[in-house]
């Protein structure tokens, strides 16, 4: 049915987005952009004052309203803060969240900047002060609507979701299963036992834009409730000494600002064997949605599974090492 949120989400015209805009009194110029996003639909609108928004659209059914709106909470602190994140603005009626037939949405202001794929030993230590800064004010209050990072959310549940709709190819279901099993097993207590708070949840480098005058984070589409070195790993990924190293660059500027539990650490590769099995259940789940397929033309190759496959023996098997 036309009018159901999914059918509209997917059916977004610059028309509806620029209604969408304006029902708090903002004016647009009528120059609208879709921007590349495959969980949301995006969108750079300009308004007659040249202001630039990026317009997010939240794919309906994935959070409620209360979840969206810990996640506006937690930016707004952190701009209060002075921490160089991009909050959600006044849609023009009080709120920072509206809704259009049945999709929230939010608008931001428009941040230019540029993402780098590598930094030196001194981004680093830049980013690792910034990250610093972002805990210290995401341990303040709890975000009590967000997810929690846990092994039935990023492991049980993509399973699920992988093996009911028979997605891994021949006779590698069964085995992807046991190792990913074996994983959640031995992360499960360590995980349960590490100190949690309010943290951006996605790090990357593509969610660290680069301006003039320092880092901007931005996308917390994904924030949670999870241990601080969520944050760190993504930007130093895997055991070896380089990665050791890059790790050792960010603490010393996180330090500056916060203290960090060191013994954490170890929760490196697991945190990294967890998120390859949720985002495989993410693509998963959304392969009906048009944008998918052809961003990830390799998901239902053999080849694809092989290489998380072994990817996830070699994390369980340094863990049984450790063990």
């Amino acid at each position: 049915m036309a009018g159901e949120p999914h059918a509209t989400f997917f059916a977004l015209t610059p028309d509806r987005v620029l209604d969408a805009v304006e029902v708090g009194g903002l004016r647009c110029t009528g120059r609208c952009l879709p921007l590349r996003a495959f969980e949301n639909r995006v969108y750079e609108v300009e308004l007659e004052d040249e202001r630039r928004l990026v317009v997010k659209f939240y794919r309906p059914g994935r959070w409620s309203r209360e979840t969206l709106l810990d996640e506006h909470a937690f930016l707004l602190d952190l701009v209060a803060a002075e921490v160089p994140a991009v909050a959600p603005l006044d849609l023009g009626n009080g709120r920072t969240l509206n809704e259009i037939e049945g999709i929230y949405y939010a608008a931001f202001p428009k941040v230019r900047g540029r993402t780098l794929d590598e930094l030196d030993a001194e981004g680093r230590r830049r980013i690792g002060r910034t990250i610093g800064r972002l805990h210290a004010v995401g341990a303040a209050r709890d975000a009590p609507h967000r997810p929690r990072l846990s092994v039935e959310r990023y492991v049980l549940e993509p399973l699920e979701v992988l093996t009911k709709g028979d997605v891994i190819p021949g006779t590698l279901g069964p085995r992807y299963r046991d190792v990913a099993l074996r994983i959640a097993d031995a992360v499960a207590g360590p995980l349960a036992a590490a100190r949690v708070q309010r943290i951006h949840g996605d790090l990357h480098m593509g969610n660290i834009l680069w301006a003039p005058n320092g880092p901007i984070l931005v996308d917390f589409d994904d924030c949670l409730v999870g241990p601080p070195v969520q944050d760190l790993w993504l930007l130093a990924r895997g055991d070896s000494e380089e990665a050791r190293r890059a790790r050792a660059d960010l603490l010393e500027g996180y330090e500056v600002f916060r203290e960090f539990d060191r013994a954490t650490l170890a929760l490196c590769e697991p945190l990294r064997a967890l998120r390859i099995i949720h985002m495989s259940g993410w693509i998963a789940r959304r392969w009906e949605d048009p944008s998918f397929p052809p961003a990830f033309p390799g998901f239902r190759d053999h080849r694809y599974w092989m290489e998380e496959y072994e990817a996830l023996i070699g994390i369980s098997e340094a863990l049984s090492g450790a063990g």
